[in-house]
């Protein structure tokens, strides 16, 4: 196959796969989402749908996070992981949606990509999830798998990045990016890969990862 032909081979599978798709982050608005992805940065979706329910039962909106001191947001976060440094981030954040945009999100990246704690990652996923702006996120999953497939160096993430929306049709981006997450989830993870059950990555996957694969379970 050509990497057109890959290209095609991802998106019909992962479309057959996932004609549904779920957002992984439990939300009602852009506001919660974009705190939920924040704390996400290092932890598990599973562990910060656990610990959302709390903190936004004492406040889902900037307005009332800010009359949150920022030891309380860390006690109420802790479960995630770096909860010092992401309720600084949370609690500079709501100022500023608070201070310069009426307590809204804005629908722009620049403006999220200058907040607090508030990085390119976490900019496009709100820009993709809440707006719906075309963006291709890069987690941990897309970055790795589109390197199995050899759709990428896998040199970093915006590398990765600029492959995705180049070879990738615009209008699926925001499908594709939860689509390739889930499908890392289950059939291509880090950690207790079983190639037979990769249809993808066994199909057109990178010849080297294939055999080091292969040898690693023989």
């Amino acid at each position: 196959m050509n990497k057109a032909e890959k290209v095609e081979f991802v998106m019909k599978t992962l479309e057959e796969l996932y004609p549904e798709i779920p957002i992984p982050l439990d939300h009602k608005d852009p506001y919660t989402l974009l705190i939920a992805v924040l704390l996400s940065a290092q932890s598990t979706d599973v562990r910060v749908n656990k610990t959302t329910p709390f903190l936004f039962a004492k406040a889902d909106n900037p307005y009332d996070m800010i009359k949150l001191t920022i030891d309380q947001i860390r006690e109420i976060i802790r479960p995630v992981g770096l909860s010092p440094q992401k309720a600084k981030g949370i609690h500079g954040l709501s100022q500023r949606l608070v201070d310069d945009y009426n307590g809204e999100v804005p629908a722009d990246f620049e403006a999220l990509e200058s907040f607090p704690a508030v990085g390119h990652k976490t900019a496009s996923v709100v820009m993709a999830q809440a707006f719906g702006v075309p963006a291709f996120p890069v987690d941990t999953h897309i970055h790795r798998l589109m390197y199995r497939w050899g759709l990428t160096n896998g040199k970093n993430v915006l590398q990765t990045e600029r492959d995705a929306k180049r070879l990738f049709p615009r209008e699926r981006w925001n499908d594709l990016h939860l689509q390739i997450i889930w499908y890392g989830r289950e059939y291509s993870p880090a950690r207790g890969w079983v190639l037979s059950k990769d249809k993808i990555t066994s199909t057109i996957g990178r010849k080297s990862v294939l055999n080091a694969q292969i040898k690693a379970s023989s």
